[in-house]
């Protein structure tokens, strides 16, 4: 797996992700995002510190942010992979187990298609800002 299409990363972070990432690094120097499937807290970008989530033979990973590397399950790449993930952050709480709980702001993942959808097979499509 590459960590680009067409020269595009496969994920990125907005101004106010890389600020949270720091803002977290200085309690928790060595930190990880695993892109959440669901379940208990959605399907948020989840922030570990690293050693206390194990990443598995299975997932992807997608990339850094800021020096952070960014996972995936091999599931949901499967479903995403025409997709560029954007990490931002909005007002709220963060997941519970996630390291941006607490802080009364969270990570959001925000998404586009590479290429206007041609990697879906729909040139069609027009690029939409999310």
């Amino acid at each position: 797996m590459q960590a680009t299409v067409n020269g595009e990363p496969r994920v990125l972070a907005t101004d106010a992700a890389l600020a949270l990432i720091d803002e977290i690094r200085r309690d928790h120097p060595d930190i990880l995002f695993h892109q959440s499937g669901g379940c208990c807290d959605g399907s948020s970008p989840m922030c570990y510190p690293v050693g206390e989530f194990r990443v598995g033979e299975t997932d992807v990973r997608l990339g850094e942010i800021g020096g952070v590397p960014v996972y995936i399950s091999a599931s949901q790449f499967e479903a995403w992979k025409h997709t560029q993930l954007i990490i931002d952050v909005v007002p709220g709480r963060g997941g519970m187990f996630s390291l941006d709980n607490g802080r009364e702001k969270r990570f959001l993942t925000r998404s586009r298609l590479f290429g206007g959808g041609e990697a879906c097979g729909i040139p069609s499509l027009t690029k939409r800002a999310t």
